[in-house]
């Protein structure tokens, strides 16, 4: 079976989550309420063999930290730096979601994804993890 492991965009009221393969491609990745997390993170690791969790360190990140090593002790668990991984999440959504029609003229940096885009952002900090872990 494929390793896999769970990166998250910890915010205050949403969160990104996205499941990734150690070669960096996401399996799945989706968006849910801030005060969900620890439930969320229960169903993902009954329906996947996660190894890992891997989380950025930006806003209210001590708290989610401190709860999800309380709640999982036994999954091993990183924070990676998570700066401008929003410019990163910007451009996989462009990836993905490619303008269409007269907006195909406009140039991306100009653009700006019609919702959020913290899943993409949780697909930033799990591909930073992976290249920080290749760095050692």
């Amino acid at each position: 079976m494929k390793k896999i492991f769970l990166a998250i965009d910890p915010g205050r009221e949403k969160t990104g989550l996205a499941i990734l393969s150690y070669d960096g491609t996401p399996i799945r990745h989706y968006i849910v309420e801030s005060e969900k997390l620890l439930g969320e993170i229960s169903a993902l690791l009954k329906c996947y063999e996660l190894t890992e969790i891997v989380m950025g360190d930006g806003t209210s990140s001590k708290k989610k930290h401190d709860l999800i090593l309380e709640t999982f002790p036994h999954v091993k668990f990183s924070v990676i730096n998570e700066y401008r991984t929003t410019d990163e999440a910007r451009k996989l959504y462009f990836q993905d979601n490619p303008p269409k029609g007269l907006k195909r003229l406009v140039p991306l940096g100009m653009q700006v994804p019609p919702g959020p885009i913290d899943d993409y952002a949780a697909v930033a900090i799990g591909r930073r993890y992976l290249q920080a872990q290749q760095n050692k």
